[in-house]
């Protein structure tokens, strides 16, 4: 049983590199490994193959941007659930606070346990279900982590951090150090689709996502006001140099159509230059882009459920912070709860990664849709909020996100209105799990009154 203290609250533990450590350690997921080959066969030429992932650092700079006026301006553990409830009122974030903890985090943290596990097996075979128990080994041990304290889970992160970019780095160079040889193959001519770009940068933009994780930790930075800025700036260069190293590593090594063919194009590329060593090699570099985004997902998701309970009194233990940590204990453990169902679940149940971005998309922009939007009610309603950063350029940048945000929400809804099958379905069953969170609404309406 947790002694959480009720008059608890989240103290200012974080500094700006610990901050800078959360940004790149969650954007830098498994996605990089798998996207390449999908975005390579929706683009079709080497200039859009580079061009999309140059474009994901711009869109991811914008909407970065505005993030960082909105958490130096409103500061809150609570982060885009506080800007929803600020903005439409609590109904709101309580639907996306449900969104968040049953569709947003839980599953994206169970899907990269699986990435960990499946790449965790090739280096130590547990048997059949041995990617699931390394996938739930993951989620146990980070959430054990961040129960202890936020400064141990805010250490585990930079470590993860620092070793993910060196190995990422390594794999950069020899993916350098391998190009024009014969085994490049260059795209088909007329190959590939524009019409297929909005999917394209869904899943470039997917494999940038979690750079608005940002928001739930100003309420514990030593001085948000003045760092969260830096955390944008400096976070968003170091990803988007190392996305856009990696693809054109990829490019030379291996060509376009090398890409567009490759099952998994990390592991193509390294057992081309040092063979089984160079997939081993491989298979280190993905755990630990895997470990960093779960660690550092589970400390900011569990930010949300906290909010929730402090909303709801009828599950006000969730909105409990443990002073003895500095962190949300309760919420940690209901939130590695439900992950690991999801991992059991998964352990029996064959999930594709198209399925979980269509499981995930649509909501999820339409979240950071109204995010972006409450950005402007802000300045209109609140015009004498200090404000210590302001977006460049208002309302343009601004007005570009919003328009980011409606466009991939649009292209998410089109891509899985044209996908009749397990995609589809997986965007189906998203839907019911959102819609099935409606009755809270109930509750809101009987605690404010």
């Amino acid at each position: 049983m947790n002694t959480a203290n009720e008059g608890a609250s989240p103290r200012k533990l974080l500094s700006v590199t610990d901050g800078i450590a959360f940004f790149v350690g969650i954007v830098l997921g498994a996605g990089i490994f798998k996207t390449p080959s999908i975005i390579a066969n929706m683009t079709g030429s080497n200039e859009l193959f580079i061009g999309v992932w140059i474009a994901g650092g711009i869109a991811t700079l914008i909407g970065a941007l505005c993030y960082a006026e909105l958490a130096a301006a409103y500061p809150n553990a609570s982060g885009e659930y506080s800007f929803l409830s600020r903005a439409y009122g609590s109904r709101v974030a309580v639907l996306f606070a449900w969104a968040r903890c049953t569709v947003f985090q839980t599953g994206a943290i169970a899907a990269v346990a699986f990435v960990f596990g499946e790449y965790a097996q090739q280096l130590l075979s547990l048997g059949k279900f041995g990617a699931a128990i390394w996938a739930a080994f993951a989620v146990a041990a980070f959430t054990a982590v961040n129960i202890i304290g936020t400064l141990q889970g805010a250490r585990a992160q930079k470590t993860l951090e620092i070793m993910t970019v060196i190995a990422l780095l390594a794999v950069i160079a020899i993916g350098f150090s391998i190009a024009g040889g014969p085994q490049v193959k260059p795209a088909a001519s007329g190959g590939g689709s524009t019409s297929l770009l909005g999917i394209a940068m869904v899943l470039v933009l997917l494999t940038y996502g979690g750079w608005n994780e940002v928001a739930y930790l100003s309420g514990e930075m030593k001085d948000v006001r003045r760092d969260m800025l830096r955390i944008v700036l400096v976070g968003t260069a170091i990803v988007t140099f190392l996305y856009v190293a990696f693809s054109l590593a990829l490019l030379l090594s291996l060509g376009l159509k090398g890409i567009a063919e490759s099952k998994a194009v990390g592991a193509d590329l390294m057992r081309l230059a040092a063979g089984q060593t160079g997939v081993v090699l491989l298979a280190v570099t993905v755990c630990l882009s895997c470990l960093s985004t779960i660690n550092g997902s589970i400390f900011t998701g569990a930010r949300t459920y906290f909010s929730l309970g402090a909303d709801l009194p009828v599950i006000a233990r969730l909105g409990q912070w443990d002073d003895r940590g500095s962190n949300p204990a309760n919420a940690l453990l209901v939130q590695g709860a439900i992950t690991l169902a999801l991992v059991v679940f998964g352990a029996f149940a064959q999930d594709g990664f198209e399925a979980m971005v269509a499981y995930t998309a649509p909501a999820f922009w339409f979240f950071l849709l109204l995010v972006a939007v409450a950005l402007f009610i802000f300045r209109l309603r609140e015009p004498d909020v200090p404000r210590p950063f302001k977006v460049p350029l208002y309302p343009l940048l601004p007005g570009a996100f919003v328009a980011i945000c409606a466009w991939l929400f649009y292209s998410s809804l089109s891509y899985i209105w044209s996908r009749p099958d397990f995609v589809g379905l997986g965007a189906f069953i998203g839907v019911i799990v959102l819609l099935a969170g409606l009755p809270l609404l109930l509750l809101v309406k009987k605690a404010e009154g």
